[in-house]
């Protein structure tokens, strides 16, 4: 190496520092990722390697350092995931990162740099799933759980139990006759990719941006200040990893490990194998990256560990990472296409929507043309230009997001893209509220957030208006028919008539469809108003805790806050709802039309379905799944997500998959749709 070249390099190096300690906030602190995994991973590894050629043997600290890691005062990268507003507690036994690789090559080379310390013979090795999810850490004291806490850098973490405890299966005290005095239990927090899916839905409802991927919603999740609010998001466990024990010698291995605290009743992963070679872990490996796309969780690789916990000792670590254990990363599927344009929607609570059209790519199955791209700050935070060349992939194999721009590419014309200062649909210019990404449009009597607002009010899951389609709602209020939502019980069938594809039936059909959801459930009617982060969940709660409209609107916010599943947030929501005269009109007018704004009295009513929890999966014929689940809430029933202890029964259609062996495991009662269907008809007989 020329002397001359010591000075650019350490400019590099410093350069990639402040580059990666800006991801890392981005990434651990923020839950908002600006790059990919593999970009990150390449840039961890130029920087170790302008590390070792400016100080092969490690004995000058660098003079900058990425902010956030005191775990490492080199900067090699541990990350840090903690925030303000947490208790801090100290790891017993430091809580480190795992080296990645991405090729079968570094896979081997790290077996073979093992057998060099044991001897050059075949290692025993255990091959488990990489859950991509939020690393967490519950200490065990005498049996009972101490405390739940982040990775944070890894000696010091965010002190996070009360958020993780309506978690089903968080282990509250270790289950058994024999057990270590004190043990850290490592594994990870995420979100099954329903739960991730409902919540998405949701919001695309309410028109307001999704959610990138399950792992940034679980991150951003159990670092929300409100415990409450952390509730209504159906987070998931999964423990996999020993830290401290005492006393040290309780567990001889891994694979031992595992079988025990699956004894315990401990949440474990479900693909465990034991192997004697480097090279049956490479067919292990494989086969767990066919196996991932069926579990209910994201996983993105699979660690490799040495099965000996002796061998692992002697093996010892860096200053970020075990050296007996290694993450080997699967690639995504991507695809490279060109970004045509950016289109701007306009949702029913104002928020303006950048949209990706991309020239059609195959991904994961399917034809891909669109994605969305958030906001403004991810337009500007990635540079993102119409006529680039980007990177797409599905975000949790779900959501189409647009990961970088191919800057090769981009040509020598190519300008910034200018985001909106007023609203394209009605002109009016754009706000911001204060610590929100999105920009909105603040004209309530907006065409298109009128539009939003009816369709989401009409729609199956508040007030399911049969044939109150987007075509017909878009000649609604194009024609003025209806200028609020009110309006709709204003029609008459002549109107109808006005329409485009409206015959005497179908106009009859619409108005009586209409009439009929004059006395929907009033918390369906809750939930139609469109409150901003008030879903279908708080609509029914809301609708227990209050009889009327009038009742509700005169909540305060500590009347809402006392109310199971409503935080801080949501409450201010309500309360700011209901102080619009506007909003009071519309509900006084729909009152006057006949719509039933009060709860149905159910005293004196009692279902043998009460409090029972039910899980759907695989395919029902008779069914949609959102059929289903209205049958079971009539009824008095609960509908989860997942399955649990506290699951009482399993309705399991064809395909159905680790959902019906977790609930066997369990010893779920299952239920064919035949047998749903025929205690749907007698309620009385499902628990005889």
């Amino acid at each position: 190496m020329k002397e001359e070249s010591f000075p650019l390099k350490e400019a590099r190096l410093r350069l990639l520092l402040k580059e990666l300690g800006e991801h890392d906030e981005l990434y651990y602190r923020l839950a908002k990722p600006k790059i990919s995994d593999q970009k990150y991973d390449q840039l961890k590894r130029e920087l170790e390697q302008l590390s070792s050629e400016l100080d092969p043997l490690g004995l000058f600290p660098t003079k900058e350092k990425s902010s956030n890691n005191e775990a490492d005062p080199k900067g090699v990268l541990v990350g840090d995931d903690r925030v303000d507003g947490f208790k801090s507690h100290t790891h017993k036994e430091a809580m480190l990162s795992l080296d990645n690789t991405y090729d079968e090559n570094e896979f081997f080379e790290f077996d073979k740099r093992l057998r060099k310390v044991f001897g050059n013979i075949d290692l025993d090795y255990v091959v488990e799933p990489k859950i991509d999810g939020v690393a967490v850490s519950l200490s065990y004291r005498e049996g009972e759980l101490e405390c739940a806490v982040t990775r944070g850098n890894g000696v010091t973490g965010d002190v996070i139990t009360q958020n993780l405890l309506h978690i089903p299966e968080l282990p509250r005290s270790i289950n058994a006759l024999k057990y270590p005095d004190f043990i850290e239990v490592r594994g990870e927090i995420y979100m099954e990719h329903e739960e991730f899916t409902r919540i998405n839905q949701e919001k695309e409802e309410k028109n307001l941006p999704t959610y990138a991927n399950p792992r940034n919603l679980a991150a951003g999740t159990v670092k929300l200040l409100d415990p409450k609010e952390a509730k209504q998001r159906q987070l998931r466990m999964v423990l996999y990893g020993l830290g401290a024990c005492e006393p040290v010698d309780f567990f001889t291995s891994q694979i031992e490990f595992h079988k025990t605290i699956a004894e315990w009743s401990f949440p474990t992963v479900e693909f465990v194998s034991f192997v004697p070679s480097a090279s049956q872990a490479w067919e292990e490996i494989c086969k767990l990256d066919k196996l991932r796309h069926e579990y209910a969780y994201p996983t993105d690789g699979a660690v490799i560990k040495l099965d000996s916990r002796e061998r692992q000792k002697t093996s010892g670590h860096t200053a970020k990472a075990p050296r007996w254990a290694i993450s080997y990363k699967f690639e995504s599927e991507r695809q490279t296409t060109v970004l045509e344009d950016i289109i701007i929607q306009v949702g029913r609570t104002g928020a303006i929507t950048p949209v990706a059209c991309l020239a059609p790519v195959q991904l994961a199955g399917t034809l891909v043309s669109r994605a969305s791209l958030h906001n403004a700050d991810e337009i500007e935070r990635k540079d993102i230009r119409i006529g680039d060349h980007v990177l797409v992939e599905k975000a949790g194999e779900i959501i189409p997001q647009v990961v970088e721009v191919v800057e090769e590419y981009r040509s020598n014309t190519s300008v910034p893209f200018s985001f909106p200062s007023a609203c394209p649909v009605c002109e009016t210019s754009l706000a911001r509220i204060e610590g929100e990404s999105a920009w909105r449009c603040p004209n309530y009597g907006c065409p298109d957030q009128l539009k939003g607002k009816i369709e989401y009010f009409a729609s199956r899951g508040c007030m399911d208006i049969e044939n109150l389609g987007s075509a017909v709602v878009e000649q609604l209020v194009d024609l003025k028919l209806v200028t609020r939502l009110d309006d709709l019980y204003r029609l008459e069938h002549r109107h109808l008539l006005e329409l485009g594809g409206f015959a005497e039936k179908s106009a009859r059909n619409l108005i009586n469809a209409i009439e009929n959801s004059k006395t929907q459930e009033f918390w369906r009617i809750i939930c139609g108003l469109g409150i901003k982060h008030v879903g279908s969940s708080a609509s029914k709660e809301l609708a227990k805790n209050f009889t009327d409209w009038n009742v509700l609107s005169k909540a305060t916010a500590e009347d809402f806050i006392a109310i199971e599943g409503i935080g801080s947030i949501m409450a201010h929501s309500l309360v700011s709802f209901f102080q619009s005269p506007e909003n009071l009109l519309i509900l006084e007018s729909m009152e006057n039309f006949g719509v039933l704004l009060k709860s149905k009295s159910v005293e004196g009513n009692f279902s043998p379905w009460d409090g029972q929890i039910f899980v759907l999966t695989g395919s029902l014929k008779k069914f949609s799944r959102l059929e289903a689940s209205k049958s079971i809430e009539n009824l008095g029933g609960r509908v989860s997500s997942s399955v649990s202890k506290k699951t009482n029964f399993l309705v399991a259609g064809p395909g159905a998959g680790s959902k019906l062996v977790k609930a066997e495991d369990f010893g779920v009662s299952i239920l064919t749709e035949e047998e749903f269907i025929s205690f749907i008809e007698k309620p009385d007989s499902l628990l005889a």
